[in-house]
């Protein structure tokens, strides 16, 4: 053991502990070690209990080979070589409270930088990284508070620093920290030091916790931040002495740590913390290290002994006893409730004495929500990437000291029996009352054997129960909660490959339809009859739906996640939404010449453009730029529906959907009753068919198809599912049907256009050609009595009358 003298002197108005000059020692340059490495070892607390989690630079030891400070709620060891390439190396743990904290580290050439607090690995850093500026090579080794002295600094305090030039072994540390503090223990002979401290066995000293209860009681309401409040209590576990308690005492204690939980858990900046499960995780693991403790150090002259209570946390048990005195089958807790484990009584069986500590959480479960799967030791659950976890029980912890003896087959006995009660949100028990999703339930548990807290099922498996509890057997103790993922269920490969053929031929046939009647108004549009604005918003409306779905047949061909897919995802986005927009124009048009004449010609032309181009466009530019990673990430070349992006889509075609269905219902009267008084005037009986006739042609246009999609969302109703593929993809060949093939308005124009051609290539250029005049513009069959709709008639314009003769 390095030790040259100790001894205070004055720099600068600051007080240093001067440890002496190490200069080409391997404190100075540890790589002068050689292979042994070297260890350092001291006691820390902080005394300033006002100003300990302030930003402040206090209590530090400081040399030219390696810094030891407690900064900002953070405590560090950084380490440096000056070999060939100079290294450094850092390691942080959580600083020292109030007590006497123990720190040794040790550092060897091919292990690195290991620091251990109070006896137990706490850190490492293996590798280290190159550092090029550090400090002075002829720095003395010196402890205190360095820096600007206006600033407010900690209070920092050593005792019993150590240095050896070799690394200790963990067995070693540990040995070294037990006698430290005062327990008996037996020496490894291999120490190299001669002083033994022995003591006997620790005696009950309820003074030794009062401190601690004083501290969590004054401490209350002083943190904001969840990670420095986090810092304290794991240092109030770190500090727990190594005395009995009585009874009352373990009480009180137990009472001041859960009310510190309870301000733990009421913080008001949670939905700010990214890895909130994570540090729950280690706020539980904090938690079982205070109550262990208590249980252990029960006045073993008072068994069987029993601390147990409930708080707004947790109901709670501790309890020290020899198993003899178990005299029931199974020992439960909580002793009432639907919520409980169940440990065989055999399983403690020659056990001299036993320490069992039960928790059962209130609302710790409310902060275990939306854990990725591939986080996750539960193998089921990765199995679905993307759908995530959330706890859906009580959090339950037993802890039994020594283990009882539990079998490694699940099939065997004896296990631990767990009941939990399912506390489901409403939005959990609407997805699982969903038949479109499935449930799946694991019981799982914390499990700490990598230093952080990760959800597993390994030695667990879920005998029975249904949505509103579950029943497990394990075969070891630890945290225990059930888990519940939710996943969409998928349609059988027969369904998927049926749906896929019934869109690429309705899409197919459709786009050739599509084709056709564009082409067609083309050639039409010197006729009167056809060059208005009915004609000019149904082509349109046919071309944003030609180019929508020659987009999606497109789309198939591209993977999720490449450039070309989220192009198309852009595209198929704007020109579906076109597509609605044309529609909602559709019915505005429609309103317009049935119920209400708005607007001329010529405003409602300019109005009709801004609404089918403009306001897509404006959605689409709006939605790229705040989420442009949803396009064509996930599944297909579409909006995600995860983070919500889809709504981009769906709440204007709801929008447009609403709106057409209330014109297309008061149209639908207007035509009724028309066609009632003709028919109570005149007994024309045509007049119910064109009624009916009428709604055929303005159900593709207006987009009423679309309602069977909001009714095929989930497996259940397949039925929808194949309705809404084949009239959607069907969409343009019913509008070439009804707006081109069937209409006696485009009929008639062609057979004047026909006419015309062929009066001009045979020269005749003198015949009086009748004028062309459609049967339409009355509402009329051909051959039947005229048929008086004056209702109708708003405009001499034939843009403002409506074709119910679609024949």
């Amino acid at each position: 053991m390095v030790n040259k003298g100790i001894y205070v002197t004055e720099k600068k108005g600051v007080t240093f502990l001067f440890f002496g000059s190490y200069q080409n020692s391997c404190i100075s340059n540890p790589e002068v070690c050689g292979p042994e490495g070297v260890t350092f070892s001291f006691f820390w607390k902080t005394q300033d209990q006002q100003a300990k989690f302030l930003p402040a630079s206090g209590g530090q030891v400081i040399s030219s080979g390696f810094k030891i400070c407690s900064n900002e709620g953070e405590g560090s060891v950084e380490f440096y070589t000056r070999g060939n390439a100079m290294m450094k190396w850092k390691a942080s743990f959580s600083p020292p409270g109030p007590y006497w904290t123990h720190i040794l580290f040790t550092w060897k050439s091919r292990e690195g930088l290991k620091v251990y607090v109070n006896g137990t690995l706490n850190t490492t850093d293996p590798d280290g990284k190159v550092f090029y500026d550090y400090g002075d090579p002829s720095a003395n080794l010196l402890t205190g508070t360095q820096g600007d002295q206006t600033k407010r600094y900690v209070n920092g305090a050593f005792d019993e620093f150590i240095i050896w030039e070799r690394a200790l072994t963990p067995n070693e540390i540990e040995q070294y920290f037990t006698a430290a503090i005062g327990v008996q223990v037996w020496l490894s002979s291999t120490l190299p030091w001669s002083v033994m401290t022995t003591t006997t066995k620790p005696v009950l000293s309820t003074n030794a916790y009062r401190p601690i209860i004083t501290n969590l009681t004054e401490e209350r309401g002083n943190f904001r931040s969840p990670d420095t409040m986090l810092d304290y209590l794991e240092n109030v576990s770190f500090s727990l002495p190594n005395k009995s308690l009585s009874e009352n005492v373990a009480l009180s204690l137990t009472e001041a740590f859960l009310k510190a939980i309870e301000d733990f858990l009421l913080l008001p900046n949670w939905v700010d913390v990214p890895e909130t499960a994570h540090i729950f995780g280690s706020l539980i693991q904090t938690i079982d290290s205070v109550m262990a403790h208590m249980a252990r150090n029960l006045d073993e002259n008072l068994l069987p002994l029993t601390v147990e209570g409930t708080s707004s946390v947790a109901d709670y048990t501790l309890v020290k006893m020899h198993p003899q005195t178990l005299n029931l089958s199974h020992y439960r807790f909580p002793s009432q409730g639907q919520s409980f484990i169940s440990i065989p009584s055999e399983a403690f069986h020659e056990k001299a004495w036993i320490t069992i500590v039960g928790l059962l959480y209130h609302n710790m479960h409310y902060f275990f929500h939306n854990i990725n799967p591939m986080d996750t030791k539960i193998a089921e659950a990765a199995a679905y990437k993307g759908y995530m976890i959330s706890a859906t029980s009580y959090l339950i912890s037993i802890k039994v000291e020594p283990l009882p003896k539990l079998s490694h087959n699940l099939s065997g006995s004896p296990l631990i029996t767990i009941q939990l009660t399912h506390k489901l949100t409403p939005r959990q028990y609407s997805q699982a009352l969903n038949k479109s999703n499935r449930v799946h339930l694991y019981c799982a548990f914390l499990d700490y054997s990598n230093g952080t807290g990760v959800w597993s099922n390994e030695g667990c498996v879920r005998e029975s129960g249904d949505l509103n509890y579950s029943v497990c057997l394990c075969n070891h103790l630890t945290n225990f909660a059930i888990l519940m993922q939710v996943v969409p269920l998928k349609l059988t490969r027969e369904h998927q490959v049926a749906l896929s053929s019934i869109t690429y031929i309705g899409c197919a046939l459709s786009i050739f339809c599509l084709t056709i009647t564009l082409v067609t108004f083309a050639i039409l549009s010197s006729v009167s009859t056809i060059r208005n604005q009915r004609y000019h918003i149904h082509a349109n409306l046919s071309f944003a739906v030609l180019v929508a779905q020659i987009l999606l047949l497109t789309s198939f061909q591209f993977s999720p996640g490449t450039v070309p897919c989220k192009i198309l995802a852009i595209l198929l986005h704007f020109f579906f939404l076109s597509a609605f927009a044309w529609m909602l124009v559709e019915g505005f048009h429609l309103y317009s010449m049935v119920i209400k004449v708005f607007g001329s010609e010529e405003s409602k032309h300019l109005y009709y453009y801004g609404i089918g181009w403009g306001c897509p466009l404006v959605i689409c530019v709006i939605s790229t730029t705040s989420s442009l990673d949803s396009y064509g990430e996930s599944g297909n070349c579409w909006l995600s529906l995860e983070n919500g992006a889809i709504w981009a889509f769906v709440a204007p075609a709801l929008f447009v959907i609403l709106v057409n269905i209330g014109i297309l219902i008061a149209v639908t009267r207007v035509i009724s009753r028309i066609s009632a008084d003709n028919y109570k005037v005149h007994g024309d009986a045509n007049a119910f068919k064109l009624t009916a006739k009428a709604v055929a042609v303005l159900l593709p246009i207006l987009g009423s198809s679309w309602i069977f999609g909001i009714l095929s969302v989930n497996a259940h109703a397949l039925v929808f599912q194949y309705i809404f593929a084949v009239f959607n993809s069907l969409q343009g060949f019913f509008m070439f049907l009804f707006h081109c093939l069937l209409n006696s308005e485009v009929r008639a124009a062609f057979k004047h256009k026909t006419k015309v051609w062929s009066l001009t290539s045979s020269s005749t250029r003198n015949i009086n050609v009748k004028p062309f005049n459609s049967d339409i513009m009355t509402g009329n069959r051909p051959g039947t009595t005229p048929t008086k709709l004056n209702t109708w008639d708003k405009s001499t314009n034939s843009a403002n009358r409506i074709d119910l003769s679609a024949v």
